[in-house]
């Protein structure tokens, strides 16, 4: 039976990842550049900043390398990575929030305001503003969904949350952007 491109490719994939496991780099920068643009638009849409998108890509390759050991083939590799990078980008945007509320002391609260999220008036709002604006849950749930084309029992598991609450995620993400596009 003659293997398919789509089985070779899942034999190429599997090969670079036992090969990375065993510490080899070169195996490790072919899976990078295979998964990089994926992880990083990911990113970008999950925290809706260019420059924090490219830090946080970079973070996830860096703790992708130090754990691929612990890879067990539960899941397909790609699923791993997208819930490595998940939960990396959620733990380093919870951080950003907390240190963001932290009280500043100045005389000039102006000088050191963080950028508007509101959209100057004028300014055609386009979708990707909008889902950078839904709350960090909603936006993540709608983008593995909608965007990257995950089911629900997927992003419960990449999430660690019940089927029921990424559900609902989803249709509080949709009716945000609903409300927002027809203003």
């Amino acid at each position: 039976m003659p293997q398919t491109v789509e089985m070779r490719r899942a034999a190429d994939l599997d090969a670079l990842v036992r090969k990375a496991q065993i510490g080899e780099t070169a195996a490790f920068e072919a899976l990078y550049r295979r998964f990089a643009a994926r992880v990083h638009t990911l990113c970008l849409r999950l925290c809706a900043d260019g420059c924090r998108a490219e830090e946080l890509t970079q973070d996830i390759f860096v703790r992708t390398w130090r754990k691929i050991d612990t890879f067990r083939w539960e899941s397909s590799f790609e699923t791993w990575l997208y819930r490595v990078a998940v939960n990396q980008a959620l733990t380093t945007l919870r951080s950003d929030r907390r240190r963001a509320s932290w009280e500043l002391l100045t005389d000039d609260p102006g000088a050191v305001a963080g950028p508007s999220r509101q959209p100057h008036p004028g300014r055609v709002l386009d979708l990707e503003k909008a889902i950078a604006a839904l709350p960090p849950g909603a936006r993540t749930v709608f983008v593995l969904h909608d965007v990257e084309g995950y089911r629900h029992g997927e992003i419960a598991k990449l999430m660690g949350l019940a089927e029921g609450t990424c559900k609902a995620q989803l249709h509080r993400a949709r009716r945000l952007l609903r409300e927002t596009l027809t203003r």
